[in-house]
C-alpha cells in the first residue's frame, strides 16, 4: 500500500506563487520516480513535471521556465515550486509516484490550483 498526500493548492493572482508538497507513506521502494500532473476541465491529463530519485527531471513544455521540481529522498516528499502562475495553469494537480521495479503507479487525491484575480 501506498499513499500520497498533497497540500499547498490554493487561489493565487496572476504573477504570484505557490508551492505543492507531496507526501508519500508505505511500501516506497528507494528507486522511484516522483512527479506532479495537472488536469483542468475538459482537457486531457498532462504532465507537469517529475523527478528521479537519481535527481533527473523532466518538465512540460507550458511550465519550462516557471515551475521547479524538487525532492526531499529522506522524507519521501517531492515539491513543486510554481512561480509567474497564469490563469491557463488553472487545474487540478494530482502527485504521481512510480515504483520502476515492479512497473506499478499510484496517485494522489489531488490539489486545486486557481489563477484568478
Amino acid at each position: 500500500q501506498v499513499q500520497l498526500v498533497e497540500s499547498g493548492g490554493g487561489l493565487v493572482q496572476p504573477g504570484g506563487s505557490l508551492r505543492l508538497s507531496c507526501a508519500a507513506s508505505g511500501s516506497i521502494f528507494s528507486i522511484n520516480t516522483m512527479g506532479w500532473y495537472r488536469q483542468a476541465p475538459g482537457k486531457q491529463r498532462e504532465l507537469v513535471a517529475a523527478a528521479t530519485s537519481s535527481g533527473n527531471t523532466n518538465y512540460g513544455d507550458s511550465v519550462k521556465g516557471r515551475f521547479t521540481i524538487s525532492r526531499d529522498n529522506a522524507k519521501n516528499t517531492v515539491y513543486l515550486q510554481m512561480n509567474s502562475l497564469k490563469p491557463e495553469d488553472t487545474a487540478v494537480y494530482y502527485c504521481n509516484i512510480n515504483l520502476r521495479l515492479i512497473g506499478k503507479d499510484y496517485w494522489g487525491q489531488g490539489t486545486q490550483v486557481t489563477v484568478s484575480s
